[in-house]
């Protein structure tokens, strides 16, 4: 490491606040009640219930998302022996990391204590705190026995990431490996450096996926590890001891299917890789510099497989893979231990994820990587979204079936869903949606059906069978970014592909389209030169003419350019007499629905009306009642300005038109968001509790609010969504994610079950157009 960067890492632990850790309450602490309610008298019920029924101790405390982190700072990264105070910041960054990946709370626990007995007894002591323990950075050979008589004495799982985090990425990594290599579990030779925590632990690992230990070679600093060797042994090395008069590296590595490294740098020479098998597989995990580097490996084999410990280098075997989605699936089903059926499911889980296609998240972070399974993708990266549900569904499965599992689920996809909220916030909000959508999926057809989100979201909705894709672009250029991004969608069987060029239907369409526009200055020509070269023009005619079901458009452009075509084409909903825009903020503090954000910049009081009601039916549809908030700088009569008079009205109408609707205004935004402050101002307002559809006066006031709370709140954006059309559309916006696209689909499709439906016009044969031009 460069003295910059230790300077940056040394910055970056002082500042704003020393550490990496904070205690942040979970339930409010405004008020006398709130006092009463969280400590005396209150919580008194809380400790009683506990004490009559312990399991309650899941549902009325923190301990079953509650693990702690324990070290005794005797084995430290590669540090060695530097004491559990200088161990707390490696601690703390383990802790941060548990609650990054799997939203699990974690206390690091530094114990300065070295007897074995005496660490056992305190850290057994914790049981009652916490939820599971992650051993860490405990020296061996005495880490075997802490986790060992801590398993024994203590009913919730004790795991010792070392060990067998190393051990399950290493398995993983053995296994796709071994798939790309043609070569069999059971039939390989493997030579082992290291005779430590990690490099015993992912011996048993392999030996439990099929590798044979009568062929297995551990070499450790000593030498060979062979039968009545006496010199630094013990009980976990001996399992592997060879009746052999080899004695070194070097004498054993000829012929070896699979190297491990988990010693030191430079251990393993490039003579040696030459005398391995063919396509050998060399894991030399030593950090910071590995047992060979892999450039050398490669110049002396470039038919190996080469996986580190290290992020520069492709193939990085990173404990963060598994362990926290381990402690997550453990925790969700109250298992009492992480057995060998836990271990041997997440290194399946991580191994299977890596022969997917890549998310969007990862292809977004690794730009200038291929993440397609090969022999520089054997294992996935640690920010795939996908490892909490893949990983930690898996770990719940085997705790559950091998009959650990004190509190089992009962329906998984409901778990996989909420794992996905931790990643995807709008997972629980779009439930409703998503759940509608797959009761009858309808063809939703994308304007620009080349985009790489496109794509990525039409895989998605066909995995989640939520819709059918229409994707309007080249089909060559279409075919080649599947195969590019590694994608399992095929044009003809998963997804329709509509090539404008060579479609005869854009006679007729430009016809319909003419016929459209009226005296509006748009010749045949004209017409046709228009739905030839405008997907969005097409794609709403497709749905105007029931030929598609739903148009999604907007991924790249203005906003008002794709509004124009849809509204010429699709135009308004019989009785409605303005368009408007709704997105879905997901905070913190709660679900908020704001309107108008993108269409009407001075909007009537009629039309604000028109706008609320319009939101509030989309609102019903996530399965949310609304309270509506027409909002203003006026609060409830506080100023007589045209825009308040203009909400006030608004507010009027909507009470008179839809009686039902619980809306109020015009009010503050603080107001609309806390009943205790309305109160003060109104305190019989139609609008009980807090809002969570906020109407704005003008465009200005809602897309400002919106586009501040989604960056000041951290907030995830689901929209827009388009109110009024005739006919189901959505216009997105160029800055939209893959989820975003796939939450729009399902929205889109649940609007296209609600609509009334329309007879498909007949369909003329796909012939080349340019062609007959």
């Amino acid at each position: 490491m460069s003295e910059d960067f230790d300077k940056l890492a040394l910055d970056y632990h002082r500042r704003p606040k020393p550490g990496k850790l904070a205690i942040v309450a979970t339930k409010p602490m405004a008020n006398q009640r709130d006092l009463a309610l969280a400590y005396s008298p209150g919580v008194a019920a809380a400790s009683t219930a506990i004490a009559n029924d312990p399991a309650q101790a899941a549902e009325l405390t923190a301990r079953a998302n509650l693990v702690a982190v324990v070290t005794n700072g005797t084995a430290v990264l590669g540090l060695g022996n530097i004491g559990p105070l200088a161990a707390k910041p490696v601690m703390e960054g383990k802790a941060v990391l548990f609650k990054k990946f799997a939203g699990l709370d974690c206390f690091d626990i530094e114990l300065n204590e070295t007897d074995v007995d005496a660490l056992v007894d305190t850290i057994v002591r914790l049981e009652p705190t916490f939820g599971a323990i992650n051993l860490e950075d405990i020296a061996a050979p005495a880490c075997f026995e802490v986790e060992q008589r801590c398993r024994e004495r203590m009913k919730i799982p004790v795991f010792h990431d070392d060990q067998h985090g190393t051990a399950i990425v290493v398995g993983a990594a053995a296994l796709n490996a071994l798939k790309l290599v043609g070569k069999k579990l059971d039939e390989i030779k493997v030579v082992s450096t290291g005779g430590g925590a990690a490099g015993i632990a992912c011996l048993d690992l392999l030996v439990s996926l099929g590798i044979r230990r009568e062929n297995v070679w551990l070499v450790d600093r000593v030498g060979v590890v062979y039968q009545d060797r006496n010199e630094e042994m013990n009980t976990y090395k001996a399992a592997y001891a060879k009746d052999t008069t080899a004695r070194t590296l070097d004498e054993v590595i000829d012929g070896a299917d699979l190297f491990l490294g988990l010693s030191g740098p430079r251990v393993l020479a490039p003579d040696m890789v030459k005398r391995m098998a063919d396509r050998p597989i060399i894991l030399a995990l030593a950090n910071p510099e590995p047992e060979i580097m892999p450039d050398l490996a490669r110049e002396a084999r470039p038919d190996a497989i080469i996986a580190t410990g290290r992020s520069d280098f492709p193939n990085q075997v990173n404990n963060v893979l598994c362990f926290p989605f381990i402690f997550r699936g453990a925790l969700d089903v109250g298992a009492t231990t992480v057995n060998e059926a836990m271990k041997l499911a997440a290194t399946h889980a991580v191994a299977n994820l890596a022969r997917a296609e890549p998310s969007d998240v990862v292809a977004a972070a690794y730009t200038s990587e291929d993440l397609r399974f090969g022999p520089a993708y054997i294992l996935p990266k640690p920010f795939d979204p996908r490892l909490i549900i893949e990983v930690s569904s898996a770990v719940a499965k085997a705790a559950m079936d091998s009959g650990v599992a004190t509190r089992p689920i009962q329906d998984f996809r409901a778990y996989k869903d909420e794992l996905g909220q931790y990643v995807f916030r709008s997972g629980l909000v779009m439930r409703p949606m998503m759940l509608r959508a797959k009761q009858a999926p309808k063809r939703v057809v994308y304007a620009e059906g080349e985009d790489e989100r496109v794509l990525r979201a039409a895989q998605t909705a066909v995995d989640e069978g939520i819709a059918q894709p229409v994707l309007i672009g080249r089909r060559e250029a279409i075919e080649r970014s599947i195969a590019e991004l590694g994608l399992r969608i095929k044009p003809g069987r998963d997804v329709e592909v509509i090539e404008i060029i060579r479609d005869l239907r854009y006679h007729n369409y430009a016809e319909v389209y003419r016929r459209l526009m009226g005296r509006r200055g748009v010749s045949p020509a004209h017409a046709i030169n228009v739905v030839r070269t405008q997907p969005t023009v097409f794609g709403a005619l497709m749905v105007k003419r029931g030929e598609a079901d739903a148009l999604i458009c907007g991924t790249s452009g203005r906003y008002g350019d794709y509004l124009s075509h849809v509204m010429d084409v699709i135009g308004l909903r019989k009785g409605v007499k303005v368009a408007s825009a709704m997105n879905l903020l997901i905070l913190e503090k709660g679900t908020y629905f704001l309107s108008d954000t993108y269409v009407n910049c001075e909007p009537t009081a009629e039309q604000v009306a028109e706008i609320a009601r319009l939101a509030a039916e989309e609102v019903r549809r996530f399965g949310i009642e609304p309270k509506v908030a027409l909002l203003s700088h006026s609060n409830f009569g506080s100023a007589d300005t045209p825009t308040a008079r203009k909400m006030r009205t608004a507010c009027q109408l909507l009470a008179e038109e839809f009686p039902e609707l619980e809306a109020d205004g015009e009010m503050h935004a603080d107001a609309a968001l806390s009943e205790a402050i309305r109160n003060r101002v109104l305190p019989d307002s139609r609008l009980k509790g807090q809002a969570n559809l906020l109407v704005m006066p003008t465009l200005d006031a809602a897309n400002i609010a919106f586009n501040m709370l989604k960056v000041l709140g951290d907030a995830q954006n689901v929209g827009p969504m388009l109110l009024g059309a005739a006919r189901p559309a959505h216009i997105v916006t160029p800055s939209i994610t893959v989820r975003g696209l796939v939450n729009m689909t399902a929205i889109a499709v649940v609007d296209a079950q609600l609509a009334a439906p329309v007879a498909a016009a007949p369909r003329p044969p796909v012939v080349d157009a340019a062609a007959e031009e």
